[in-house]
């Protein structure tokens, strides 16, 4: 089992920057891709972005591309969202997880972290 730990959340206003991290326990031979989801209140958990383990490619949600970066550090088992030009409807919690493909589906995922807050002020 991978245990993922979510972390750089924070209040920030609009049109500023932040990093979310998640550092994994490990890597299995079940974990192929790591991806960022999340959730407003009263909202279904959407997907945000992706990326394999390889390197092969990232993935983004239409409403973030080009402000937001997926990238990873595969020595630290670690993966990072830079979030920039945040919006106020950026506001959610952010979840990590781990699954064994990039697609945008909360099925293909397997880990979670438990979240970390995200609040963009207007």
């Amino acid at each position: 089992q991978v245990q993922l730990v979510e972390s750089g959340g924070g209040l920030v206003q609009a049109g500023g920057s932040l990093r979310l991290s998640c550092a994994a326990s490990r890597r299995t031979s079940n974990v192929y891709a790591m991806g960022w989801f999340r959730q407003a209140p009263g909202k279904e958990r959407e997907f945000v972005a992706a990326i394999n383990w390889s390197g092969a490619g990232q993935y983004y949600a239409d409403s973030v591309k080009g402000r937001f970066t997926i990238s990873s550090d595969n020595a630290k088992n670690t993966v990072y969202l830079q979030m920039n030009s945040l919006k106020p409807e950026d506001t959610a919690v952010y979840y990590c997880a781990a699954g064994r493909t990039t697609l945008p589906a909360e099925r293909w995922y397997t880990y979670w972290g438990q979240g970390t807050q995200v609040t963009v002020s207007s």
